[in-house]
């Protein structure tokens, strides 16, 4: 059985969703977003680190908030950086010494936005991980949902990302090395670890983002209060 780090993203800001804080820290029917995200991270698996990256500023916060929601002991928290390839980098380095051991695996970075991404779909991607090297979870876009026409399927990719952790990090160093900086997990592997072969995993139209405050209106509407 693979030991798997699944780590959750959750350094950023409330800018575009107008809040003075991280939307991650707002309550989705009775418990603060990010807590769905940790939870359904870690929920189907028997061997996992849990791995919260989070902005500084919001430690006391956080550790509040986890509590309340009885998700902090089983949750490692890390500070992050000022973009999310450095946070996914900091992640890396506070797991460092696990993975070239070989206690870890395998790698999930998920976007601690995303508190509707289900357990199952976790289970999917370290499986396509651990087969192919890489896995990230897609949705072929319609033809009417582009400015210009293609040929070439296109599709939306969502989080987790998951991949082998060994390759993972010798993709992050090098891309510290060069200062590169990546829009996913997947760009930077693309980029640094060519030979790693990503599989496409169905995603789930429900593994919503959210962004503005619409999007937590509608997940409201699809998770049960607690």
């Amino acid at each position: 059985m693979s030991t798997v780090a699944s780590v959750v993203l959750a350094a950023g800001s409330g800018t575009r969703f107008g809040h003075s804080m991280n939307k991650v820290w707002l309550q989705l029917n009775g418990k603060h977003i990010i807590s769905r995200s940790l939870e359904n991270s870690r929920a189907n698996f028997s061997n996992v680190r849990s791995i919260l990256v989070i902005n500084p500023d919001d430690e006391e916060f956080a550790r509040e908030a986890l509590t309340k929601d009885g998700s902090l002991a089983n949750t490692e928290i890390v500070h992050g950086g000022s973009t999310r390839h450095e946070s996914e980098y900091k992640a890396l380095q506070y797991l460092k010494a696990d993975i070239e051991s070989g206690s870890i695996d395998l790698v999930l970075i998920h976007d601690g936005a995303r508190p509707l991404a289900t357990p199952e779909l976790f289970v999917a991607i370290a499986n396509g991980a651990q087969t192919h090297g890489g896995a990230i979870p897609t949705i072929a876009l319609d033809s009417h949902e582009m400015d210009t026409a293609r040929t070439e399927t296109v599709a939306r990719v969502q989080t987790p990302q998951g991949f082998r952790a060994q390759q993972l990090l010798a993709a992050y160093e090098k891309a510290q090395a060069q200062g590169f900086v990546g829009t996913d997990t997947a760009a930077c592997m693309e980029k640094f670890a060519p030979e790693v072969k990503t599989l496409a995993v169905p995603g789930d139209i429900f593994n919503i983002k959210i962004t503005y405050p619409q999007d937590l209106a509608i997940a409201e509407l699809l998770v049960p209060v607690q």
